[in-house]
C-alpha cells in the first residue's frame, strides 16, 4: 500500500463537473489501496477575479490583507471538493494549510515553507479519510495567513509529499511536459522523462507546467512528480526524476519563452564602486527578484546598467529604482514591457560545443536582435522584443529538437 498526494490544478477543479471527474481520479486510487491525500489549487480564474478585485481598490494593495484574500478562493475549491468525495461514498476532511499546518515564514504573497505537521494527516489516513488540503497557502508561527506565490500548489503536494513520505502526482490540463508549448509549436513532443535540473530550469524560465520551488523541493527530497492528466486516465504523462534515471540525453531537452517580464535600464549611471549593491540591495529587500542583468561599457565615468524583473513586479521595481537613481545621481529610468525571454535548456550541453553560437545564428536568420543574454551549465537565454516570442520559438524548436540528435549515455549507477 502506497501513500500518494494528488494536485489537481485549477482547470481541472473549474466547475462541479470538473470537481466531479477529479473526485473519481482519486477514488480510483483509492479503490487500488492506495491512501491519498489531496491538494486542490482554486478554481480557474478565481484567483485573477480576486486580484482584479483588490487593484480596484488599490494599485498597490496591502500584501497581508492580500493574502487572507487570495486564501479564499482555494479554500473554496477543497470544500467543495470534500463535498464532492462525500457524495460519491467517501469520507473526506478539507483543510486550510493552518489546519495542517503548513508552516511558513513572515514575506507575504511570496512565503516559503519552513515545515509541515504531519500528524494529523497520518490520523485522518489511518481512520479513512481521505484529506483535502489547500494549496498556495500556509500559516507564520504568529498565525498569519500566507501565500506561497502564482502556482504554489505545485509546491504544497511537493512539500507534503516530501513530509510524508509519499509519491506525487500532479493532474493538469496537459498530457506531460513538453519540449515546446503545442500551442505555439503544434509538433511539440511529450518528454517521457526530464531531470529535475532540467525541469527546474525550464520552470524558472516560463515553462507553465510545474512551479519552481516545488520542483526545489522535489530535488532536495528525491520526490519522484508525475505530471499527467486530470482528463486522459490511462494515458501515462511525464516523470520528473534524479538525473540518474535519465538514459538518454539531449543537447536541448526543451525551449521556452517567458513574456511576463519587464526590462528597466538605469541611464548614465555614474561608474563607481557600491553603485550596482545599492541598486540591487534596494530591490532585494522588497522581496523583487532581478534576472538578466546587463552593464554597458564605461564612457567617460558613466554606464547604462538594464535587468529585467516579473512584470507583476515592474511598477513597484520602477519606483524603487527610480528613488535609488536620484540619490546616485543616474541621468533617468526607462522601463520597457515589451520584452520577452527565449531559453534553450538541456542537459546535454554540459558535453556539447557550438551550442550558443548555432541559437545566435536561428535567431539571426530569422531577423531577430539579442537584446541581453544569459547562461548557465545547462541552459542559454535571450532577451528579445516580444513580438517576435514565438517566431524563436519555433525557429529554435526546429533546429534543436525537430533536427537535433539524442546523445546516448550509459547509466553507470
Amino acid at each position: 500500500m502506497r501513500t500518494v498526494v494528488c494536485k489537481f490544478g485549477g482547470t481541472s477543479v473549474g466547475s462541479l463537473e470538473r470537481i466531479e471527474n477529479a473526485a473519481r481520479r482519486v477514488i480510483s486510487l483509492a479503490e487500488k489501496g492506495d491512501k491519498v491525500i489531496v491538494v486542490s489549487s482554486a478554481m480557474a480564474g478565481e484567483t485573477d477575479g480576486l486580484i482584479d478585485l483588490a487593484r480596484q481598490i488599490s494599485e498597490f494593495p496591502n500584501e497581508r490583507e492580500m493574502d487572507i484574500l487570495l486564501a479564499t478562493g482555494e479554500q473554496k475549491a477543497i470544500a467543495l471538493f470534500a463535498m464532492t468525495l462525500r457524495k460519491l461514498g467517501y469520507p473526506a476532511v478539507s483543510l486550510c494549510g493552518w489546519q495542517v499546518p503548513i508552516i511558513t515564514d513572515e514575506v507575504h504573497t511570496k512565503a516559503r515553507i519552513r515545515k509541515i505537521g504531519t500528524q494529523r494527516l497520518k490520523n485522518l489516513l489511518s481512520e479513512g479519510y481521505i484529506p483535502v488540503v489547500a494549496g498556495f497557502q500556509g500559516v507564520t508561527e504568529d498565525w498569519e495567513i500566507t501565500t506561497l506565490g502564482r502556482g504554489g500548489s505545485d509546491t504544497t503536494a511537493v512539500a507534503l509529499a516530501a513530509a510524508i513520505g509519499a509519491d506525487c502526482e500532479i493532474y493538469t490540463d496537459v498530457t506531460g511536459v513538453f519540449t515546446a508549448d503545442p500551442r505555439i509549436v503544434p509538433n511539440a513532443r511529450k518528454i517521457e522523462k526530464i531531470s529535475y535540473e532540467e525541469m527546474l530550469e525550464l520552470a524558472s524560465l516560463g515553462a507553465k507546467v510545474m512551479q519552481i520551488r516545488s520542483v526545489e523541493f522535489a530535488a532536495k527530497y528525491r520526490v519522484r512528480i508525475h505530471v499527467r492528466s486530470s482528463f486522459e486516465e490511462e494515458e501515462e504523462g511525464t516523470w520528473i526524476v534524479p538525473e540518474d534515471e535519465i538514459m538518454e540525453k539531449v543537447v536541448v531537452r526543451g525551449i521556452t519563452v517567458d513574456t511576463k517580464e519587464s526590462r528597466i535600464t538605469v541611464v548614465r549611471v555614474p561608474d563607481q564602486p557600491g553603485i550596482a549593491a545599492k541598486l540591487f540591495k534596494a530591490l532585494g529587500e522588497a522581496h523583487i527578484v532581478v534576472d538578466m542583468i546587463v552593464q554597458n561599457v564605461s564612457h567617460e565615468g558613466y554606464t547604462d546598467m538594464s535587468f529585467t524583473v516579473s512584470r507583476t513586479d515592474a511598477p513597484k521595481a520602477e519606483e524603487i529604482v527610480r528613488k535609488v537613481a536620484k540619490e546616485i545621481g543616474a541621468k533617468e529610468v526607462v522601463r520597457d514591457d515589451r520584452v520577452a525571454k527565449v531559453s534553450i535548456v538541456g542537459l546535454g550541453m554540459r558535453s556539447s560545443y557550438g551550442t550558443a553560437a548555432k541559437m545566435f545564428e536561428v535567431l539571426s536568420k530569422n531577423g531577430i536582435n539579442i537584446m541581453a543574454i544569459s547562461t548557465s551549465e545547462i541552459k542559454i537565454s535571450c532577451l528579445i522584443d516580444e513580438k517576435y516570442a514565438e517566431l524563436a520559438v519555433r525557429a529554435l524548436h526546429e533546429a534543436f529538437i525537430e533536427d537535433g540528435e539524442e546523445i546516448k549515455v550509459e547509466n553507470e549507477g
